[in-house]
């Protein structure tokens, strides 16, 4: 009875079902995967001291920029050169902007490290940015990875006026300026910030960690990988079962759809309107005596 399970259709729905169910659960262990690395990492940040209470390290201990190092407390030292200012950013619900330094430091062939001032309240147009410290200083903040097109507030769209920037990014900054820029960038305290009017910008955590949003759709999506798999298998064992009951119904000799047999749709309906219906339907007729 099941021996179409061996003919060449069946060959090939067999090989697709062979192939998705694995592939559905692969796809949904690698999500449930992602979401508990970030459980973990949300763990480890709170079990973690808080980086703002932390000692201030030297800015090359804490490079590449990681989930680790992200938020930890850098100093470096150097002289700032070119500001800018930052454009469509919130602070505590209001609409303001970035004032950010450029800190040339006498380390890594004298890169800059961008360093946000602080923030303001108001519309960056026509605005400019509060005269940075002269000569050399040493700047303590909050280390944070270079901003991508995915972080919030970020302006990709171009056209800024001259002096401004829309994300804080050594991709972006380094064609700003005539010197190499650090692939990160820090936020200071209330130190400088409120000394020149400004307010002091919080780190945020890093992208890819914690229990945001993005955490849950990956418990979603596993949801859905999985559900996936279990419809092609019921799909399968169902495609399976009409078949078998088909074949079983022919070895019977019950006829199935569109076989015709007794029905109005088979051959005898036809030749009932055919010219053998025809006469007898005029034998019939031709019987009727006439009054």
């Amino acid at each position: 009875m099941y021996r179409f399970l061996l003919t060449p259709r069946w060959w090939g729905i067999n090989l697709f079902v062979v192939l998705a169910i694995p592939f559905c659960v692969f796809m949904g262990s690698w999500q449930l995967g992602r979401f508990e690395d970030r459980v973990d990492s949300h763990r480890s940040a709170e079990a973690a001291p808080d980086p703002a209470k932390q000692a201030a390290v030297p800015l090359e201990e804490l490079l590449p920029v990681s989930t680790e190092t992200s938020g930890k407390q850098a100093k470096v030292t150097g002289r700032y050169a070119d500001q800018f200012l930052v454009p469509g950013r919130t602070l505590d619900d209001r609409a303001g902007y970035y004032v950010l330094g450029m800190l040339k430091t006498d380390t890594g062939g004298g890169k800059g490290l961008p360093v946000v001032r602080g923030w303001v309240a108001g519309d960056a147009r026509g605005a400019t940015p509060p005269p940075a410290p002269t000569g050399e200083v040493t700047v303590t903040g909050a280390l944070q990875a270079s901003e991508n097109s995915q972080t919030d507030g970020v302006d990709t769209a171009g056209g800024l006026p001259r002096g401004q920037v829309g994300m804080i990014s050594s991709a972006t900054l380094v064609n700003l300026v005539p010197y190499g820029v650090y692939d990160a960038w820090i936020t200071q305290g209330a130190g400088e910030s409120g000394a020149s009017g400004m307010k002091a910008v919080p780190a945020v955590a890093p992208q890819g960690s914690g229990l945001d949003l993005k955490a849950f759709q990956n418990l979603g999506y596993t949801g859905e990988w999985f559900v996936f798999a279990g419809f092609v298998l019921f799909m399968w064992f169902r495609l399976v079962r009409r078949e078998a009951e088909t074949a079983r119904d022919l070895a019977l000799g019950i006829p199935t759809e569109g076989d015709g047999g007794d029905g109005g749709d088979g051959p005898g309906a036809e030749d009932a309107d055919g010219p053998a219906g025809a006469g007898r339907r005029g034998h019939g007729a031709s019987s009727t005596p006439v009054r």
